[in-house]
């Protein structure tokens, strides 16, 4: 095999397994996807070994630059990890073991922050000096990018909005009830803006619908519930961009993960994130991503890329 000339990124979902290799410009040229073997720990890890053995051998080429997407959080002290949806990952040293099963370095990230990376390395958010990049998807979770780097903070959990509290009181305007969460806390965002949670909304408001597709279809099909379910998640949605704004005041927000697909997402949006902020702050542009559901992988290609960099 030749000297490596090329980037890894492994996105880790809760269904999927997803790799690609780019080269320097962070041009994706090959990608695979696999099953994630969610309950059994060695198959997990012999699954992303064979997957990056195997571009190898595609390739022609060993990669000595691999990045790692995962979901949830890393322990930083112990190296543990803590992800709700691959549950066998769950105290785990996911990337001590990974590196010493490939026998390579190894860089770990978590994958909404991967998101943000990519979206603002050539991405949505290519040509502004900062950026918020938000999952909406099965959970909520982003990632903060100032001048094409992501900051991740002490704990590695910079971007964690998914686990800030919606207010009790907006919460109850809307006939709502405070939900636990997965994480332990109770309220979090994430039971309430994510895909899942659409479709818990529009369940409250009488409708049935499995998912955040079901809720859009019905709304498009006239459904009056599922119209209204759609109002009150702009207006929660909206009040958890504007705490954004607050926090962070980044110069734009790339939206990510299956609702970030919905054209109808972002119709009102920033009138509704204006509505939670008092006057004189500006909304900064809410985009779509450019990379699609690719974004994660090539991420964590790119974190490979700057930490090699800077090591």
């Amino acid at each position: 095999m030749t000297t490596a000339t090329s980037y890894y990124g492994l996105d880790i979902g809760g269904t999927k397994i997803e790799l690609v290799a780019c080269d320097a410009d962070m041009v994706v040229r090959h990608r695979r996807r696999i099953a994630t073997p969610q309950h059994d720990y060695d198959g997990f890890v012999e699954a992303v070994a064979a997957l990056v053995e195997a571009t190898d051998a595609e390739l022609g080429e060993r990669s000595d630059a691999i990045g790692l997407g995962m979901p949830g959080i890393c322990e930083r002290a112990s190296g543990r990890q803590l992800s709700s949806n691959v549950p066998a990952l769950t105290g785990r040293t996911v990337g001590a073991d990974l590196q010493a099963r490939l026998q390579r370095p190894l860089h770990l990230g978590n994958d909404c922050q991967c998101f943000a990376l990519s979206e603002a390395n050539g991405g949505a958010a290519a040509a502004f000096p900062s950026m918020f990049g938000a999952i909406l998807g099965t959970g909520a979770g982003g990632g903060y990018c100032v001048d094409g780097r992501l900051l991740a903070g002490s704990n590695g959990i910079a971007g964690e909005w998914g686990h800030w509290t919606v207010p009790a009181t907006l919460l109850a305007q809307h006939g709502l009830a405070v939900l636990d969460c997965a994480c332990g806390l109770r309220g979090c965002l994430e039971r309430y803006v994510s895909g899942s949670g659409l479709a818990h909304i529009h369940r409250q408001r009488g409708g049935d619908s499995a998912d955040a597709s079901a809720v859009i279809a019905a709304a498009r099909a006239g459904d009056s519930a599922a119209q209204a379910a759609l109002d009150v998640h702009r207006d929660l949605l909206g009040h958890s961009l504007a705490g954004l704004v607050l926090a962070l005041d980044p110069h734009v927000i790339v939206l990510g993960g299956g609702l970030s697909q919905f054209d109808g997402l972002y119709r009102g949006l920033r009138e509704a994130v204006a509505a939670h902020l008092f006057d004189g702050v500006q909304v900064p542009p809410i985009l779509p991503p450019a990379f699609g559901d690719a974004g994660g992988a090539r991420g964590a290609a790119l974190l490979a890329r700057q930490r090699e960099r800077t090591s």
